[in-house]
């Protein structure tokens, strides 16, 4: 099977706005899926409502496109019903981690044979760019015009904390890097969480200056640091830029799965 089998031509071209990472993000995706030899027949892809969740929409595989912030709980009953499938979701931060934030806890506690692919775009992008919970101290939204007050939330250290056995973050700019982090999830039993910084022009980018999509990628290129560095200036007790992405693999682990086929 190609990679274009994957895509469903009629359904394209897609909705997404110019300069949006998510098609990036979903090429990555599906580009490790087709690396590991997935049957599409055996796959399914499970999205909850927002930007993010249009991706399953453009695959050719079976999805459900369900309701907002339940996408983890629908895959769990998928992949409870037949452990034997490969199960994927694609969800954003006020997906997963607003109004889903307590079905994202309790599926990395159980430890549910899921991949999720979190395009974190720092904001509501589809229904109008309201501040999520991961939007940053200052940056502007429609509900935050004075620059947002409240600490943001760390996906990352969240799902750790919570028990998944693979965590990792990249940012659209790190397309390689992000295939490979989403296809050591496809492989790894147990929970896979791939936080994606994600470039929103349209409503992030204008409202805090990085309206082209160039301005992202610059963005996204310049205040990544590898876990590795990031680890070793904590251990020397030197200071760490407050607007650092830190990106790379945080954590895999063998801990015992849900959802496994013996």
């Amino acid at each position: 099977m190609s990679f274009a089998d994957w895509l469903r031509a009629d359904r394209l071209p897609h909705i997404w706005c110019s300069g949006c990472s998510n098609g990036t993000i979903l090429n990555c995706t599906l580009a490790a899926v087709e690396a590991e030899g997935w049957d599409p027949d055996r796959t399914v892809f499970v999205s909850g409502i927002g930007c993010s969740s249009r991706a399953p929409g453009y695959i050719s595989t079976d999805s459900l496109h369900t309701t907002h912030g339940r996408a983890l709980a629908f895959a769990t009953g998928v992949k409870l019903a037949d452990p034997s499938l490969n199960v994927v979701v694609f969800t954003g931060d006020g997906d997963l981690a607003a109004i889903g934030g307590n079905h994202f806890i309790h599926a990395c506690r159980r430890n549910i044979d899921l991949t999720v692919v979190c395009m974190n775009n720092l904001i509501y992008g589809m229904t109008g760019g309201q501040g999520s919970p991961t939007t940053p101290i200052g940056a502007l939204s429609t509900t935050t015009p004075y620059g947002a007050s409240e600490p943001a939330f760390d996906l990352v250290a969240l799902a750790v904390a919570a028990g998944a056995n693979h965590v990792a973050r990249w940012t659209a700019y790190h397309v390689r890097e992000l295939e490979r982090a989403v296809q050591t999830g496809l492989e790894t039993p147990g929970l896979s969480f791939i936080e994606v910084r994600a470039g929103c022009p349209t409503n992030y980018g204008r409202k805090n200056r990085l309206r082209e999509v160039t301005d992202l990628a610059e963005y996204f290129r310049t205040k990544s640091m590898l876990k590795a560095k990031f680890d070793r200036l904590v251990a020397e007790g030197r200071p760490v830029p407050s607007d650092a992405i830190v990106v790379g693999e945080f954590v895999r682990r063998s801990n015992p799965a849900m959802g496994v086929v013996p």
